[in-house]
């Protein structure tokens, strides 16, 4: 069966929703997260370079849809299963014809499977080798969350892209192409809405274009005495008659599927959160929909102990006392009690230390097998012979119970898993624990074996050439880079957009956040565009960045026109300020709506000169050269922090500025110090014999002031508290 053969039935035989399908990528509407312009899947449908895919999504979100959209631009052979309808016998049968599609005639087969979590886990076990040989490169689509419904291989082997419901604007704009195509839709008629009646459709649907399709198609073709009526006819669409068309819906909560797994998500989420409001709302919503209560004491008593914790020990007494008299108690009395430890949980201290578990349980699954200490051995059995138990210090024997001795293995003596908090219970004994954690780090008797506590495998491309791409770079480079990105968000679908790209230093770290996004580099040479294009080699090419070889100023000009962009970074775009002023009307320009600009300015004016370094005897000769070159005439040196302040403000009202003083040691070779010469002190009253044997070859404490620009995020606020005690520590003791 084929779902997308439909030459045999006629246009006008099919619903609205099946003949209103588009049937290209400029006539699909919503999900431009994943589909606007430079997104990495609309970029891979218009190249015909798609990889295996899955699409998830609540229904009517147009999952289906985007795959008949593949299919009309494709030039592979394009099949299609419904995993409802179909099973192994009728996947063997596409696996032969696409083997000989393949060995015959060079033509890859796209196979297409609606609804791919119905399938059993031996039936996608099935599809397995096909799609990982390349015989196949399957789109599967789901309305599951397919980390929970489809074989975690065929998972591993694909992208997923999630399908959001459609938006308001979305859904009106899906009546109105229905309601003004001529072909497929109600465009030979002339119809018209009582004033809210569309809206309500559109609301009720509730993100499901389908379910909207289907109401206008039962109010527009119920209205008239007969239907068709003729060209031109006037169609009203009372309010009263959209209510009648679209029944309100129930909240849709399945407690088999995804939205089940959302809903209890944030409840726990809120309990975390110590939002008792949001808490007792998420709890509602399970309640009225029918959750097994026992499920939702289960969580909380996990949550009792994980998040709690030893802020609150009693907590999970609590809940399980709640549990205890609900079973006892039933419905509807019950719910007092899962309200009541619901409350208590999201009002109480939080603590995930217990999470010291599990890094302990990591050393020991990663680790050798440490022997057990001799003096913690068991004496009962083998202590004459072996010596076991020898030196063990019986804690009662001590004052409070207590007395120092290492418990741990040797090799991992002076290892930390247990981390008190300030909150709660643990705010009280962790003064206690630390205190008796030095006193038995003094009873250490052999080195502490020191070890890393986490270990990130750098097993992906991606992370691998991004790390070899920023290494080597300039230290105070990277340091205001860093400060430049601190508080930075970056959602993985947006566009990037680096102008003065140079090497790529500011281009790497948005590239490593965004790869569902297109990323922009704008170089100043073929030479810069070379290096960010070895750099990116590896990738695969949808995901290597666009490099353009231009001036800043003139950059957006060879863009396509309507991309838009997430975040536009930049370095030294206003050199000479009051004519560069277009390049932020340029940038904004170009941003989404909720864009963000994250510019560096080196300051000229305030920034080292020549005579810095000179010698006694021509320092007042580079001095009277340097009075011309940072003179008010200079477009280049002749603004500060106010006038770079003010431009900014002008386009970006809502920016933020930071200063440093960035000091490097700068190398000034021959060239350099003729090039300098040459263009600004050739008339400081030296030769330039003498000028190259004062600077020529020289390394100098170069300071540089540097405005870091931000607008649409603020920098991270860090936590100098620990920083701070041990400074007052240090100064008590000078």
């Amino acid at each position: 069966m084929n779902l997308f053969e439909d030459a045999a039935r006629s246009l006008n035989d099919e619903p609205l929703a099946a003949r209103m399908r588009p049937r290209t990528l400029d006539e699909y509407i919503g999900q431009e997260h994943i589909l606007g312009k430079g997104r990495l899947l609309r970029r891979a449908i218009q190249a015909d370079q798609l990889s295996s895919v899955i699409f998830y999504g609540p229904p009517g979100t147009g999952k289906t849809t985007l795959a008949r959209v593949i299919a009309n631009t494709t030039k592979s052979h394009f099949s299609t299963l419904n995993a409802v309808l179909s099973g192994v016998k009728e996947l063997r049968g596409e696996i032969e014809d696409a083997k000989n599609r393949r060995e015959m005639y060079h033509m890859r087969t796209i196979l297409f499977i609606d609804e791919v979590h119905r399938w059993n886990k031996s039936q996608q076990d099935a599809l397995l080798p096909w799609v990982e040989n390349g015989t196949f490169i399957l789109i599967g689509a789901t309305t599951e969350n397919p980390f929970f419904e489809v074989n975690a291989a065929l998972v591993s082997r694909s992208r997923i892209f999630q399908l959001k419901k459609l938006t308001d604007d979305n859904l009106h704009d899906i009546a109105m192409q229905a309601i003004h195509d001529e072909e497929r839709g109600y465009g030979r008629y002339h119809v018209t809405f009582e004033e809210g009646a569309l809206e309500h459709l559109v609301s009720v649907a509730n993100g499901d274009a389908r379910s909207l399709l289907n109401a206008l198609e039962l109010a527009v073709e119920t209205t008239p005495d007969t239907f068709p009526p003729e060209d031109g006819s006037e169609i009203y669409i009372s309010k009263e008659t959209a209510e009648e068309s679209i029944q309100k819906k129930a909240v849709l909560y399945d407690k088999e599927g995804d939205y089940h797994f959302d809903v209890i998500s944030a409840f726990i989420k809120s309990l975390r959160g110590s939002d008792p409001d949001a808490a007792l709302y998420w709890l509602a919503r399970m309640v009225a929909a029918g959750e097994d209560p026992r499920f939702i004491f289960r969580r909380m008593e996990i949550l009792a102990a994980e998040d709690v914790g030893m802020a609150d020990p009693y907590a999970v007494a609590v809940v399980e006392a709640d549990a205890s008299a609900f079973d006892r108690i039933g419905l509807p009395e019950g719910r007092f009690h899962l309200a009541h430890s619901a409350i208590y949980l999201s009002t109480a201290p939080k603590s995930n230390s217990a999470l010291g578990f599990f890094d302990a349980l990591s050393d020991v699954e990663k680790e050798k097998s440490e022997e057990v200490p001799n003096h913690l051995r068991d004496a009962s059995r083998d202590s004459e012979g072996f010596g076991h138990g020898e030196g063990y210090m019986y804690p009662h024997s001590y004052k409070d119970h207590w007395v120092a001795q290492q418990y741990l293995p040797t090799g991992l003596q002076g290892k930390i898993y247990y981390k008190p908090s300030d909150m709660g219970y643990e705010s009280a004994i962790k003064d206690n624990v630390m205190l008796r954690r030095e006193a038995q780090l003094e009873a250490v008797t052999e080195d502490l074996y020191k070890e890393n506590l986490t270990f990130s495998p750098g097993d992906k491309a991606r992370s691998r050439w991004a790390e070899r791409a920023l290494s080597g770079r300039s230290e105070s480079l990277l340091r205001l880079m860093k400060r430049l990105y601190s508080g930075l968000d970056i959602l993985r679908s947006d566009n990037v957009m680096v102008l003065n790209a140079s090497h790529g230093l500011l281009l790497w770290p948005l590239m490593k956040k965004n790869p569902e996004g297109l990323s922009v580099a704008v170089v100043r040479n073929n030479e810069q565009k070379e290096i960010i294009e070895h750099f990116s080699s590896e990738l695969d090419k949808l995901l290597r960045p666009v490099v353009i070889v231009s001036e800043a100023r003139s950059a957006f000009s060879a863009i396509e026109d309507g991309l838009q962009f997430g975040v536009i970074s930049g370095r030294n775009l206003l050199s000479r300020l009051e004519s560069d002023r277009n390049i932020l009307e340029a940038i904004k320009s170009r941003l989404e709506e909720d864009g963000k600009i994250a510019l560096l300015e080196s300051i000229p004016s305030l920034s080292s000169r020549l005579s810095d370094f000179a010698s006694e005897v021509y320092k007042d000769k580079l001095r009277k050269a340097e009075k011309k070159i940072y003179s008010s005439d200079n477009p280049l040196t002749a603004w500060g922090k106010k006038e770079l302040e003010n431009a900014v403000l002008d386009i970006f009202p809502e920016a933020y500025f930071e200063y440093e003083e960035d000091r490097e040691d700068r190398y000034l070779s021959k060239d350099a110090v003729i090039g300098f010469y040459r263009s600004s002190y050739a008339e400081s009253g030296m030769t330039e014999q003498e000028f190259i044997a004062e600077f020529a070859d020289r390394t100098v404490k170069w300071s540089n002031t540097v405005a870091i620009i931000r607008s649409g995020y603020k920098a991270e606020k860090k936590d100098n508290s620990s920083f701070s005690e041990w400074k007052s520590v240090v100064d008590k003791t000078n």
